[in-house]
């Protein structure tokens, strides 16, 4: 037991998800943010299978209420640094779900990168916006599609990838997870995925439309949508190969 609850610490159960959202709270750089939202989970299910002993029951329930949980606190954030950590916390606390129902380990591993990858785009994505208007945050600048197009786009992207629109591998993902639990919790994670998408529409309405003023340095360069261009064609390309049922 004691292996399962350090592991829940990667695979954020609340309370102990507050670990992971207060360290990457303490981390204030966006590349640092990232590397820990894609390293943390992933020592999250290498230490999973150390466990000696079969994941309680009572453990997906516990799961379901956290990924619930850090949904609803999707509605109310507008900073996007903290946005994209309670929507990893929300996501990878789903991986008990696949666990229990028999993952085994690179599903795992897989499962937890698909969410955890555009979570840390998201976060290198409030870079740019910090530098021009002091910080991230949804309704300080808006109408940000008429003054920086690119960056609206790669943000617009970007969100819809985290929160498992297709073609992006996090909806095959959770189609995996559907099938792999009982009827109460597919309609669990329904409900949770549902959350994410209001969420993101209410953080891109307080990013994209309004009103808003031209930016003091300027939409981001050609070269940087081509590399966000890069890697989300990429991931998408990913997702349609797992439309053969592999994840």
């Amino acid at each position: 037991m004691a292996t399962l609850l350090i592991v829940a610490l990667f695979l954020p159960l609340f309370p102990l998800s507050v670990v992971l959202n207060g360290l990457l709270a303490w981390v204030r750089d966006p590349a640092a943010r990232a590397v820990l939202l894609l390293l943390w989970p992933q020592l999250g299910v290498a230490l999973l299978h150390l466990a000696p002993q079969p994941i309680p029951h009572f453990v997906v329930p516990w799961a379901l209420l956290t990924a619930g949980f850090y949904a609803l606190r999707l509605l109310t954030v507008r900073d996007m640094g903290q946005w994209a950590g309670f929507l990893a916390t929300s996501a990878l606390a789903l991986t008990w779900g696949l666990a229990a129902g028999g993952a085994d380990r690179a599903e795992l591993h897989a499962f937890t990168f698909w969410f955890s990858l555009p979570s840390a785009l998201m976060a290198l994505v409030a870079r740019p916006l910090t530098r021009r208007f002091g910080a991230a945050y949804a309704g300080l600048q808006g109408g940000l599609v008429g003054s920086l197009p690119r960056l609206s786009g790669v943000l617009a992207v970007t969100v819809l990838a985290a929160v498992a629109t297709p073609p992006f591998p996090g909806f095959f993902a959770l189609l995996s997870l559907l099938h792999a639990l009982d009827w109460s919790g597919a309609a669990g994670v329904l409900a949770v995925w549902l959350m994410w998408g209001w969420g993101a529409t209410r953080l891109l309405q307080g990013f994209l439309f309004g009103s808003g003023r031209a930016a003091p340095l300027g939409d981001i360069a050609r070269g940087s949508v081509l590399a966000y261009a890069g890697v989300l064609g990429g991931f998408a390309l990913a997702g349609f190969l797992l439309t053969g049922g592999n994840l």
